[in-house]
């Protein structure tokens, strides 16, 4: 039977850059290849390759979405294994905590003809400023956006019942938790469930919940206290010694969009655009804030003034988008020039070699018993 896939990100093109969070998700791996090479060199499809024969022999695989192109992988990590691979090339310039006796670098740029690359020097050039040009205003343009949501968030958050927030999370607390602490350190895991993309935003929200029993879905409005409910969620599930993925907002990575107990079985989310789901199978429930703690009236007495920040903002986030479109366009001709330039020949054999490393390693481990 093959393996589970779980899909998230560990990067995003956010307001406030790019974010990493790399560190958390390859914390405790015991073998982590990091990829070099430019665009174009076939680092995700040597990842899928990898990831998708380990997952017919029966392992769990987790696949880390490229968050400039979510049909790409970043990364890709076998639980079971401790092993994962990774592209080590811009934005994500990975720095090895015990270089090879945990991480080893694979040089795909092994694979190019780096002659024929010379003579598309100024090319290359011109579309990495190009392409570098477009997210700086990718970023510029969502860092304008998110002054504009706290506007937006600060209509509710003067409209808030605070006494009444808290009593919520306290309810909450307990239906979770109970009485339950247990004895071990838990292992606490962040990522990004979504992200924006040259396409609009994207998000694995379906994938990361397919088999959770309880799931919480967060109305609200900005600023109603979402975020800030599923942070003290997180850290009393640390506090109590429950394994937590902490899922955080792909626009603004200090928020929260998703807490999930695997341990429990349970999921809570924010599910407001663009995010948004509703139940749709036995023990989903929806908890909603703004008919919790928001002062009746807050949307109809505020209306003129919602709608001119919601044009705004729906605005900002157009323009991000259409940002990171362009460096995508940039990024797809730089993967034309590279493409021509490489023997792919060498990169299977690459490929090869990796997998071989992988089957050398599970079978020399003391624990062998994994399929």
């Amino acid at each position: 039977m093959s393996g589970k896939a779980l899909h998230y990100f560990f990067g995003g093109n956010t307001a406030r850059g790019f974010f990493s969070l790399y560190d958390s998700n390859f914390a405790g791996l015991e073998k982590v290849f990091i990829l070099k090479g430019g665009p174009g060199t076939g680092k995700s499809t040597l990842m899928k390759n990898i990831a998708n024969d380990w997952q017919e022999k029966g392992y769990d695989v987790e696949f880390i979405h490229c968050a400039s192109d979510s049909d790409s992988v970043d990364g890709v990590i076998f639980p079971a294994l401790k092993i994962g691979i990774v592209d080590g090339t811009e934005p994500h310039v990975i720095e090895p905590k015990a270089p090879g006796a945990i991480e080893e670098y694979v040089n795909l740029g092994n694979a190019w003809n780096s002659q024929q690359l010379s003579t598309k020097k100024d090319d290359i050039i011109q579309l990495m400023n190009e392409k570098d040009e477009a997210y700086a205003q990718a970023y510029h343009t969502y860092a304008e956006a998110l002054a504009v949501h706290d506007e937006w968030e600060e209509i509710y958050i003067a409209n808030m019942d605070f006494e009444k927030l808290n009593v919520l999370t306290e309810e909450i607390k307990t239906t979770f938790f109970g009485e339950i602490h247990l004895n071990k350190e838990a292992d606490v895991r962040h990522r990004f469930l979504g992200a924006a993309t040259p396409i609009g935003a994207v998000d694995y929200v379906p994938n990361l919940t397919d088999n959770i029993r309880k799931r919480y879905f967060l109305k609200g409005r900005p600023g109603s206290g979402k975020s800030t409910l599923l942070k003290k969620l997180a850290s009393t599930a640390e506090e109590r010694g429950l394994d937590v993925e902490i899922y955080h907002c792909g626009f603004d990575p200090n928020s929260l969009d998703m807490v999930i107990l695997r341990e429990l079985g349970i999921a809570i989310f924010d599910s407001t655009a663009p995010h948004e789901y509703f139940p749709s199978r036995e023990g989903d429930e929806i908890i909603d804030l703004y008919h919790v703690a928001v002062f009746p009236r807050t949307d109809e007495i505020y209306e003129e003034q919602i709608l001119g920040i919601s044009k705004r903002y729906r605005n900002k986030m157009n323009e991000g988008t259409a940002c990171l479109a362009k460096a995508k366009k940039s990024h797809d001709k730089l993967e034309a020039i590279y493409h021509e330039a490489v023997d792919f020949s060498i990169v299977e054999g690459i490929q090869k070699e990796i997998e071989n490393t992988i089957i050398e390693l599970v079978e020399g481990s003391s624990v062998n018993e994994f399929s």
